[in-house]
């Protein structure tokens, strides 16, 4: 039998402490009763001796140390889980937003799953057509991969992950046992209305299961949204064998809850205050991403991060490009000269790429045409650099073609509509079309025999 204690210690900020506890658990559920009959959760995230730290979920505004009793409920934070759950909306600890029933299945499931085994893993390799031609040409995001989103404050993040749920095609899904997992923490209320609309605007919101935290609501709420939007995932891709795509944004808030909560308990901070734990704990989130052998399933993870002063070398991103398999990262200059998206080529990249591109999977230029156009638009970049000391008429023929080339590049390959869906085919003729303003003798990341194919010689 479960006691129940009736006097707390000690009420701050989002925590309570008891003291005198006996048979508790680390993550384990508390249920907590106001003398006004309403009924908040909480879960134990400090044991020091017989002294227990409660972090109440829903805050613990009008909470006492003479007001409330305390249960302890022996698990952890777990989901009922069921196909039902698709199409719904629920706030970050798995309750239901959108006015329906919870979901009843007899299956409870920790949120706090494991990342999943090295050994058991699954190699990734099949190729994800996106529709947007810079990602499916440069930095391909394939089946079973963790591709982050760098971005920052103002830059259509937002509108490039709506535009990747709504074009996704991925091999041997269909609508049956394709599903989209989104998890928001610490949005505004008009981004998580402006999702809801997308998804549904766009036909998908009948396979799409919505986790949100939203800027007021608590952050101790927050840190347990990611780990309810990966466990409904695990559940859809290997109980029933759906591809499922898990957004995720954004980690930035998320990270920023955890150094306050870090902080509340009183532990010492490491880089620019976050928690020394901060590069484990994102790998718990981000590692669960992937293919199990013997599953047919699949879990596809874009988290999205807004870089803090747009610094990719702040803790956030660069603990995430440490874990993940890649980086998109997000251009202000180019965003400000009204490029969508706003995709900056070079520091970007999938380290998968290569395994799920060519013949077998795309085409066979596929690699070389991506590896020359990278070549190409780096050279820009020098040649730029050059016309701003030197003057633009002053250049040589060679690299005023290398300027066309670049602004070609940005303005018809980069940028597309954010409803435009190209094909893979598209992308890579597109490609090659726009490389061809380029002499022969400038394309020496290419074979001879795929020059002969598809250069298309000197085009306006």
């Amino acid at each position: 039998m479960r006691k129940e204690y009736l006097k707390l210690e000690k009420v701050e900020g989002p925590l309570i402490v008891l003291s005198n506890i006996q048979d508790v658990a680390y993550d384990e559920m508390v249920e907590i009763k106001i003398e006004n009959g309403e009924t908040r959760k909480g879960k134990v995230i400090k044991i020091d001796g017989d002294k227990v730290v409660v972090q109440v979920f829903e805050g613990t505004a009008g909470i006492s140390t003479h007001n409330a009793s305390v249960k302890f409920m022996g698990e952890p934070l777990k989901l009922p889980l069921s196909k039902e759950i698709l199409g719904r909306t629920f706030n970050g600890i798995g309750s239901p937003i959108d006015g329906a029933y919870q979901v009843i299945s007899q299956n409870k499931y920790n949120v706090n799953g494991r990342p999943i085994n090295p050994v058991a893993r699954k190699y990734p390799r099949n190729f994800i057509q996106t529709g947007v031609s810079a990602i499916d040409a440069l930095m391909t995001l394939i089946r079973g991969q963790k591709l982050p989103i760098f971005s920052g404050n103002g830059i259509a993040h937002n509108e490039l992950a709506v535009q990747i749920v709504k074009q996704a095609k991925i091999e041997g899904a269909n609508s049956t046992n394709f599903a989209v997992v989104f998890g928001a923490m610490g949005v505004r209320h008009d981004d998580a209305s402006y999702f809801m609309r997308s998804f549904e605007a766009a036909g998908v919101l009948d396979h799409v299961v919505m986790y949100l935290n939203l800027a007021d609501d608590p952050i101790t709420e927050r840190i347990s949204t990611p780990r309810c939007a990966l466990t409904a995932a695990e559940y859809l891709a290997f109980e029933h064998d759906m591809h499922v795509l898990v957004i995720l944004t954004d980690m930035t808030s998320y990270s920023e809850a955890l150094r306050e909560m870090s902080s509340t308990r009183g532990e010492v901070p490491s880089r620019k205050g976050y928690p020394g734990y901060l590069y484990s704990d994102l790998s718990t989130i981000y590692e669960r991403a992937g293919m199990i052998e013997g599953k047919e399933g699949s879990i596809t993870l874009i988290p999205i991060l807004t870089m803090p002063n747009d610094d990719i070398t702040h803790p956030i991103p660069d603990l995430t490009g440490f874990i993940t398999e890649g980086q998109i990262v997000l251009n202000r200059e180019l965003n400000q000269k009204g490029i969508y998206p706003p995709i900056a080529i070079l520091p970007s990249l999938s380290r998968l790429m290569k395994d799920g591109i060519g013949a077998d999977y795309t085409r066979e230029d596929h690699a070389d045409l991506s590896n020359q156009i990278f070549s190409s638009y780096s050279k820009v970049q020098d040649v730029r650099s050059l016309a701003q000391i030197i003057g633009e008429d002053d250049l040589g023929e060679i690299d005023k073609l290398y300027l066309k080339f670049g602004r070609r590049f940005e303005e018809k390959f980069v940028a597309q509509g954010s409803g435009e869906n190209r094909s893979i085919s598209e992308t890579l003729n597109l490609g090659w079309k726009i490389l061809s303003i380029l002499p022969k003798t400038e394309l020496d990341r290419l074979k001879p025999e795929m020059i002969e194919k598809y250069y298309r010689g000197k085009k306006e």
